[in-house]
């Protein structure tokens, strides 16, 4: 996409914002307010960022090793958008997985492969699964087990839950879904009798 193309649609963004802001009554004319439809744009932009994105791409380059365990990667931040109301939910991932004949992926490429997936409109319970698939999927795993562990502003908001409130949702694939030696050292790994499954 040229750059011009690209202006076009950020100042389509731009005013969709503003008539989104002045339908509530709100003086998009006020000094205070003039420019928060470019900055809501660019704050968007940013937290949508992963949409479209494919996971695959991401990993790069993955690695032999004579490792026969189980690899973590526990309290990897993420950020979200609720995809009901627009508002954000946030939190750590973690993750276990067996990997396929010794062949291991880059330890930071897992919080970009969880920034693709958490900058869209999104679910927690479908965020999980869309990180268990691309770790079984692209990096052709034994098996997989994520916790994502959240605070949703929607419902803090709203006033259903209370304010220290957490939602942590579990997914689990291949050997790491079958109750079992394995499952119990994933387990292990993410606190053991904390994770009640």
């Amino acid at each position: 996409m040229n750059q011009r193309a690209k202006d076009g649609i950020k100042q389509f963004l731009k005013d969709g914002i503003k008539q989104f802001l002045e339908a509530l009554s709100v003086d998009t004319e006020a000094p205070e307010l003039e420019k928060t439809p470019s900055r809501v744009t660019e704050l968007y932009s940013e937290l949508f960022s992963g949409v479209g994105l494919d996971t695959k791409a991401a990993w790069g380059e993955t690695f032999s090793t004579d490792y026969k365990g189980l690899v973590a990667v526990t309290g990897i931040p993420f950020y979200s958008m609720c995809e009901h109301h627009l508002l954000p939910f946030f939190g750590t991932v973690d993750i276990v997985y067996q990997p396929k004949d010794g062949c291991v992926a880059g330890l930071s490429k897992f919080q970009d492969i969880v920034n693709i997936l958490s900058r869209r409109p999104q679910l927690q319970e479908r965020l999980a699964s869309e990180l268990a698939d691309a770790i079984m999927n692209d990096l052709f795993a034994h098996g997989v087990f994520v916790r994502i562990t959240s605070t949703q502003l929607c419902m803090l908001i709203k006033g259903t839950m209370q304010q220290d409130s957490k939602v942590i949702t579990l997914e689990s694939r291949g050997v790491l879904a079958e109750k079992g030696t394995l499952r119990d050292e994933a387990l292990a790994m993410l606190g053991g009798g904390q994770v009640n499954v």
